[in-house]
């Protein structure tokens, strides 16, 4: 591997958390509530704290997002080829190792995500769970968890983190190359499939990612919301489960699931139209360049 999937992972990062943030705004907020309608929290937020609430917290995210998606798409493309390592470089990865590629690089990102989405998520809630938080940038959060948790708070969600993205990765990048070879037979060796099926074919395995791992989505944001100076509600994975579902109903699990799989398929549908189409500029420049010496 020669980093290009390192670098195109980086801008098909950054789009995917412009474009979806404020849908994702909203899913934290029903998460962790008790009840509203994905538009009716959206027209509240907008109507008392202003519409650029709703991009609260995303300087957390988009700082690392770089980092972070090249680290998933490099981590795929290397873990991929290394279950297959007896196919040609010029041949598609299997779609066993495309699975089992996908999970692995779902828990190497876990350790870099849990910090990053802790963060985001206190500074989403702060209004609604932390009113007299008076740390309201990313860093100074950051510093703030370090000084009062420890670096263990910092991580804290870590096992639940890597519960859900494990799997998730795994179905994410396996719906993303089945899909696609669906739609344009042969793709997946010639790299020429169309801007549609990009779209398409990465919409859907941003919305297969979530359907398979929403409930532990759930618990995680009311793990990771849950600070030193609020009330201890949950001591756990396992006690969270059940006392959301005791106090809250079987509902609570997929509670926000619309507004997630909706942004989903937007945001997941431009990441891999960036990732590819950087991927192509990169190979062809380097062609290029190649050629002319």
């Amino acid at each position: 591997m020669d980093g290009k999937e390192f670098v195109a992972g980086g801008f098909g990062g950054i789009g995917g958390v412009v474009a979806g943030y404020p849908l994702d705004t909203v899913r934290i907020r029903q998460q962790n509530g008790r009840d509203g309608s994905a538009f009716g929290i959206l027209r509240n937020v907008v109507a008392k704290e202003g519409p650029f609430a709703l991009y609260k917290g995303m300087g957390a995210p988009l700082a690392t997002i770089t980092f972070q998606n090249a680290l998933v798409f490099q981590s795929y493309a290397t873990l991929s080829r290394a279950f297959d390592r007896f196919i040609p470089p010029t041949e598609p990865p299997s779609y066993k190792s495309v699975a089992l590629g996908g999970t692995g690089a779902g828990a190497i990102q876990s350790f870099v995500l849990t910090p990053i989405e802790l963060v985001k998520i206190r500074l989403q809630l702060q209004n609604q769970t932390t009113p007299k938080q008076s740390e309201t940038g990313p860093l100074s959060l950051s510093k703030h968890i370090v000084r009062t948790e420890g670096w263990k708070g910092i991580f804290r969600g870590l096992k639940i983190t890597v519960l859900r993205d494990a799997p998730s990765f795994g179905f994410y990048f396996w719906t993303y190359e089945y899909t696609r070879e669906q739609l344009h037979p042969g793709c997946r060796k010639s790299g020429q499939e169309s801007c549609t099926t990009m779209l398409v074919a990465g919409g859907l395995a941003g919305v297969a990612s979530w359907l398979c791992c929403y409930p532990l989505d759930v618990v995680k944001t009311r793990l990771q919301a849950q600070t030193p100076t609020s009330k201890i509600k949950y001591d756990g994975i396992v006690d969270c489960f059940r006392k959301s579902v005791r106090d809250d109903g079987n509902g609570v699990l997929f509670r926000g699931l619309g507004s997630t799989v909706s942004r989903a398929f937007v945001v997941n549908g431009a990441v891999f139209m960036a990732y590819e189409t950087a991927l192509r500029v990169l190979f062809n420049t380097n062609d290029s360049m190649n050629n002319d010496n």
